[in-house]
């Protein structure tokens, strides 16, 4: 395993490690969700999963989050995470490892991102891997709206949440996130993602359930499976929820 810090189009610095396999079958970059970072478990999980599938795997910190990357997680925004995997996936294109057509998968936030960017590039993407996505900006609204999340958040102009990763730590989230979040609609350009996608999200997720996965499952044109762990929330962190992801993905790696 190598760690490298590599500047994106801000001049930030960003932290990206590198687990090159002997003799690859392919290549793999895994994204974290908001305010994530590239060793929660759940994130390792999907790593660990393709690498004992004989793949590279690279994972990162964007920037705005609580990882090793440059910036405030007070600014993250869909936007800049998907600046950042573009810079990450340009970076490595001059790597001596690197290989197309590439898998992508990632969490949440992460996961829009990295769909997004398959919409606009399905050439480059062999397989998508989206858990827990979010799936529009339009659907993230109105879940909130339904709590009033939505009515106090726009009425303070920001919303203070604690990191459930990182206890202690806390993330003051501006108004002009939702802003930014509403730009994005997977089923905008879902006709694009004609490659095998596998959505997976937990049975008492509230933040992306499993009613958002069946919306955008249904409307896939490829190959594509979902899968609901029961009794997980939106992040898995339970040993047996842990297990589950990892055994999904590896049968469905087996089909690449």
């Amino acid at each position: 395993m190598k760690k490298e810090f590599i500047k994106n189009r801000k001049g930030q610095k960003m932290a990206v490690v590198i687990e090159e396999a002997d003799d690859p079958k392919g290549l793999a970059f895994i994204m974290h969700g908001l305010s994530g970072f590239k060793e929660q478990l759940h994130i390792q999980v999907m790593a660990d999963a393709f690498k004992e599938k004989g793949y590279s795997v690279v994972r990162f910190d964007t920037t705005n989050t609580f990882g090793e990357s440059e910036g405030n997680p007070d600014e993250a925004t869909i936007t800049n995470y998907l600046e950042d995997l573009e810079d990450v996936l340009s970076w490595a294109s001059s790597q001596s490892w690197y290989q197309e057509p590439f898998c992508l998968a990632g969490h949440s936030m992460g996961s829009i991102s990295i769909s997004l960017f398959a919409e606009n590039n399905s050439e480059k993407v062999k397989a998508l891997a989206p858990i827990s996505t979010v799936v529009s900006g339009k659907l993230s609204y109105e879940l909130k709206s339904k709590t009033g999340e939505i009515q106090e958040w726009k009425k303070k102009g920001y919303k203070i949440e604690e990191s459930a990763s990182r206890p202690g730590l806390f993330k003051k989230l501006p108004w002009s996130h939702m802003e930014d979040r509403l730009k994005y609609d997977l089923l905008d350009k879902v006709d694009k993602l004609t490659m095998p996608v596998l959505l997976i999200v937990g049975d008492e997720d509230k933040h992306t359930p499993p009613e958002h996965q069946k919306i955008l499952y249904d409307k896939l044109p490829g190959r594509k499976e979902l899968h609901i762990i029961k009794g997980s929330p939106h992040t898995f962190r339970e040993k047996e929820h842990l297990e589950e992801v990892k055994q999904i993905l590896l049968k469905w790696i087996n089909t690449l």
